[in-house]
């Protein structure tokens, strides 16, 4: 089980449903601790199955590689059948598009449904052809926008462009983080390490716009009880960890180092979301997002998240 737990990133979900929750509580301006609708439900379903699939196939088209690189992960091992994580991988992919087509049948709106179709060709696209590829980043980058996108679609979603700012923002840091983590099994170049960490600050950047556009003229977030500046400055406070953390390696870039960062940085997903949701929301759905980092953090002491 540990074998299986360790193959699909178990830590890893915990960052996929901060994404469609919090996704479907910005575009739904959700104030009252309820019990969320079927169809936010249902997003998240689907998000786990196509995480989980992306991760089963990434190791199924790399286990040549990894068989070199990373001999201690489950396919390398012989600990898990090639031929059956593929067909595991593939079915995981397939739930995970009948999941979105339900969240669309259940919301009313078809956008869901187009995300799924979308996040299907993008998790198949990066890990058969285009993680080895320049493009990769890109795409990565874009798999974690479209997450956010199937639940903000799933409440009717993005309402004009300070809300289209979070997935763009949010897939521009993961493309960063991407970009940080290409050598982290060997050693490292400072450029590209560098690169990963500018992608990611702009991601921060963009991502901040969905509050500081709408507020340039208000004091206050949507009517929550937050300054902006206040706001403002609990991003930038959590944004200069992530990139503290992944600076310390331009010293060393050994594996290691860059490993902790780079899981660092994933962890930090779940944190980016609460405060995100914050802004929209209020502290009582903020708390309930940053309650994953439990999951995140018991899942870590089960299987690595990297």
């Amino acid at each position: 089980m540990r074998d299986w737990l360790r193959l699909v990133r178990l830590p890893n979900h915990a960052t996929a449903v901060a994404d469609v929750l919090a996704g479907f509580l910005v575009c739904s301006g959700m104030r009252a601790l309820d019990w969320p609708p079927a169809a936010c439900w249902l997003a998240i379903v689907a998000s786990v199955c196509f995480y989980a699939a992306g991760m089963v196939l990434n190791d199924v088209y790399d286990v040549a590689l990894d068989s070199e690189e990373r001999p201690e992960r489950p396919l390398p091992r012989g600990a898990i059948g090639l031929r059956q994580a593929a067909a595991v991988g593939s079915g995981l992919l397939a739930a995970g598009s009948v999941a979105a087509c339900a969240t669309a049948v259940v919301s009313g709106s078809p956008w869901p449904a187009f995300v799924g179709a979308a996040l299907t060709a993008a998790v198949w696209a990066y890990d058969r052809h285009a993680k080895s590829t320049p493009l990769g980043p890109a795409v990565m980058g874009g798999c974690r926008a479209l997450n956010w996108l199937l639940g903000m679609t799933a409440a009717g979603g993005p309402a004009g462009l300070p809300q289209w700012l979070i997935p763009l923002g949010m897939g521009t840091y993961v493309a960063g983080i991407t970009v940080y983590a290409r050598d982290e099994a060997g050693r490292s170049r400072t450029a590209t390490l560098l690169c990963g960490m500018v992608l990611m600050l702009g991601g921060l950047v963009l991502a901040a716009g969905h509050v500081w556009l709408p507020a340039r003229s208000l004091s206050m977030l949507g009517g929550a009880p937050l300054p902006v500046t206040t706001w403002l400055a609990l991003w930038g406070i959590i944004g200069a960890s992530i990139l503290a953390r992944a600076a310390a390696a331009l010293v060393d870039p050994a594996p290691g180092r860059v490993q902790a960062a780079v899981g660092n940085a994933i962890m930090s997903i779940i944190t980016l979301d609460a405060v995100l949701v914050l802004a929209s929301c209020g502290e009582r759905w903020a708390v309930v997002v940053l309650l994953l980092l439990a999951f995140f953090m018991f899942g870590r002491r089960l299987v690595p998240p990297t």
